[in-house]
């Protein structure tokens, strides 16, 4: 039988995945690590935490599976978009990477918007410059560490150190490079035009390539570390987000994937460039050769029910903790949750919003900040709905829905009620990890194409239906919610200076 890995760097672990070629689930492994904030709105993670974790759950998997390393005709990466890896010339780590969610470079955004106009910058990237995108880390490092800056060499995303580690090549997929804000997403390659803008070396940045596409083989000295087989050829696989889209099957036009993770995301593919006028839904390229998609993203969605749980019930598992939040009405009697609480991205991208209970009152109990919890992320993602709709999307034929949110069977009820459409799981249950898994079989010959290996291993497994009239009960809670940010927006910025 032949096999394939995918490998997952995300913020807070690096997973393996092993399948067989019917799409089955052979091994799974994750090695979990930090990230650290040494300052307010920084994060950083340390390279060698992802290299180490890849080394040790490749082991893992290989031991749980006891296969021999040459039946895998394939490896695929993904993993958490937007970080700056920085290299010397020979290859060794400058500094601990910027992560996505670092919100350090708001003056770099503007000096990006000046350099090119929002307008212009838009349209060639397909999106505006925010401070988690990978440009405005380049020009901080410039301003601020300019002794780093001077040594630089190559510039990689997260999974790209992983895979030049693997592999000895640089290379990186289009799908994240779309996520630098230096991509022209028309092209699907390097944009001259903003390099030259910002002044950053052509040189400096890996080739691109198709997700399917190989990159390079497993080295002897990544075989030896990690027991692999040396050879085995490493794809370009994608950015998380469009990894996980091929990891539910949402590759064609009219099915949306919506991703509940401590980031929530909801991803529309297309067969051409889709770009929102102004810039508040993101426009990337796809994993999938010749497509792309448009994205929303929500930072803290799981993430918020995490803190609330640690902050205020800790302790207490989260079945238990949403049993009884389950018997409120629809709207928690009038106590609305703001899910801001690293910032926001879509469709107010704001390094210095702020998460927030509003409506607080002697007759609200846990159960009712529960559920507002629950239905203030509900909100926020029918934001990137709502902005889908408005720049010309049609309505989506079906929403696939996966993450470590929706597990929670209340959770999916509330989407469903809040957006207005039905949510289906799949059999599928490793997200981005299975994703990088499929391009790997396609890059290695198992299935002819992407759409090939979604049809032969992704299937529906449940649906949650619309209730209609707890739907129409959410829709002025709906509307309230989106007025709070705008009135609370004066308070979040006189916040954000202390």
């Amino acid at each position: 039988m032949t096999y394939l890995l995918g490998i997952d760097v995300s913020t807070t672990a690096t997973k393996a995945l092993l399948i067989d070629d019917t799409g089955e689930v052979v091994a799974v492994a994750a090695t979990a690590y930090d990230f650290d904030t040494p300052r307010p709105l920084w994060s950083e993670q340390d390279p060698a935490l992802w290299w180490n974790g890849a080394v040790r759950s490749i082991r893992a998997v290989l031991d749980q599976a006891a296969i021999d390393p040459k039946a895998i005709a394939g490896i695929g990466l993904t993993g958490q978009m937007h970080g700056l890896v920085l290299l010397d010339e020979h290859g060794a780590v400058l500094r601990p990477a910027l992560l996505w969610n670092d919100q350090r470079t708001g003056r770099q955004c503007d000096e990006i918007r000046r350099r090119l106009t929002r307008e212009h910058l838009i349209q060639i990237t397909g999106n505006d410059a925010l401070t988690g995108f990978t440009a405005p880390k380049i020009l901080w490092v410039r301003e601020e560490e300019p002794e780093v800056y001077a040594r630089i060499r190559h510039i990689l995303l997260p999974k790209d150190y992983v895979r030049y580690r693997l592999t000895g090549s640089l290379a990186t997929d289009r799908a994240g490079a779309a996520g630098t804000l230096l991509l022209d997403i028309r092209t699907r390659d390097w944009s001259d035009e903003v390099l030259d803008a910002l002044e950053i070396p052509r040189a400096w940045l890996p080739p691109t390539h198709e997700g399917p596409e190989i990159t390079g083989t497993i080295s002897d000295e990544a075989a030896r570390a990690t027991g692999l087989a040396p050879g085995i050829p490493v794809v370009a696989g994608g950015g998380d987000q469009a990894a996980q889209a091929v990891g539910v099957g949402a590759v064609q036009e009219g099915v949306v994937a919506l991703t509940l993770g401590t980031s929530g995301v909801v991803f529309a593919s297309a067969r051409e460039p889709f770009i929102e006028p102004q810039g508040r839904l993101h426009a990337f390229c796809h994993a999938v050769p010749g497509r792309w998609h448009l994205m929303g993203v929500m930072l803290s969605a799981a993430g918020s029910l995490r803190w609330y749980r640690d902050t205020l019930a800790p302790g207490i598992g989260f079945d238990d903790l949403l049993a009884p939040a389950a018997n409120l009405p629809a709207g928690s009697e009038g106590l609305l949750f703001l899910p801001y609480l690293t910032g926001e991205r879509t469709p107010h991208p704001d390094p210095l919003a702020r998460g927030a209970f509003v409506g607080l009152t002697v007759r609200h109990t846990q159960p009712h900040l529960t559920r507002a919890v629950l239905e203030g992320v509900a909100f926020g993602l029918n934001d990137s709905f709502r902005l889908m709709q408005e720049a010309g999307l049609p309505r989506p034929e079906q929403v696939r829905v996966s993450g470590g949110g929706a597990r929670s069977p209340l959770w999916r009820q509330i989407l469903a009620n809040v957006l207005d459409a039905e949510l289906v799981t799949v059999n599928t249950t490793e997200g981005a990890a299975y994703g990088a898994a499929l391009l790997a079989g396609v890059g290695g010959g198992v299935w002819p194409n992407v759409d090939a290996a979604c049809d032969a291993t992704v299937r529906i497994t449940g649906s949650t239906a619309v209730q209609p009239d707890v739907a129409a009960a959410y829709a002025p809670f709906y509307e309230t919610y989106r007025a709070l940010y705008p009135a609370l927006k004066p308070a979040f910025d006189r916040l954000g200076t202390r």
